[in-house]
């Protein structure tokens, strides 16, 4: 069992990363091998940091490691999750500096936004559906605290899911508005494809990964409620983004959206 010093050692190592920009090595040698709890507690004391500090609130949660190119990208072979705060944002379109997200990765996702809360000790499938208020395609830029993208499933974690910024599209639908499973997506970088795959790439349908995160959510104390956004997770593998770059995801059903990179 991973000792509370070294938690906490994981804990200020990621930090620190993240106030400097610059990339430090791996955690995982401070936890014990595959101590995915010890890797969520580290993420919490450094979520504690973030909610503690210029007013920063939370805008929802996210999804990771849900489709199983991602999962062969990185070596894994289950999901994780972790916090989304509301200066993660941009708009669609919006210039992104570079500086926003180290080593940044774009992929393509379903976003749910939540209306009802999701609380209790058995959330359901129709509880779910009936908590959703709209739908939107969504880009979610990830991004590692951990240098050249050298991490394993604890570092992940620890490190919130690797999460780094998000955009959401404009264009809101009901949930039964399309097929969350069949939907394909086909994300372009200046206008050529570079990644392709369909709803079903993401734990079987984007509901299912969802359905996952409420209720992992709701055990861990941190519930789902109105307002939250939920990125469901990636429908193709993620991409390398350079400056100047500008990325399009097309969900078929959903609408596009766009990511713009500053040329620095």
């Amino acid at each position: 069992m991973t000792s509370e010093a070294n938690i906490q050692k994981a804990a200020d190592q990621l930090w620190q990363a993240w106030q400097s920009g610059t990339p430090g090595a791996p955690i995982r040698d401070l936890l014990d091998e595959g101590d995915v709890a010890a890797a969520y507690a580290v993420q919490e004391i450094n979520t504690k940091r973030w909610l503690g500090g210029e007013e920063r609130v939370l805008s929802g949660r996210k999804i990771g490691l849900t489709s199983v190119a991602v999962q062969k990208q990185l070596g894994v072979d289950q999901p994780d999750y972790g916090m989304l705060f509301a200066d993660m944002e941009y708009m669609d379109g919006e210039e992104i500096p570079m500086s926003a997200v180290q080593q940044p990765k774009v992929e393509a996702e379903i976003a749910y936004v939540v209306a009802a809360p999701l609380t209790g000790g058995h959330i359901t499938m129709v509880d779910l559906m009936a908590s959703i208020g709209y739908v939107v395609p969504a880009l979610e830029i990830v991004g590692s605290r951990v240098k050249d993208w050298d991490i394993r499933i604890t570092d992940t974690i620890a490190d919130n899911a690797s999460s780094g910024i998000y955009v959401l599209g404009q264009t809101p639908k009901r949930p039964g508005d399309f097929d969350p499973r069949l939907c394909g997506m086909v994300m372009t970088r200046n206008n050529e494809p570079v990644s392709v795959g369909a709803g079903a790439a993401c734990m079987g349908s984007p509901l299912n990964a969802s359905l996952w995160l409420a209720r992992t959510m709701a055990k861990a104390g941190r519930p789902l409620g109105p307002g939250d956004v939920i990125l469901s997770g990636a429908l193709g593998p993620f991409v390398s983004a350079e400056p100047g770059d500008v990325f399009e995801a097309r969900i078929n059903g959903l609408g596009s959206v766009r990511a713009a990179f500053a040329k620095e």
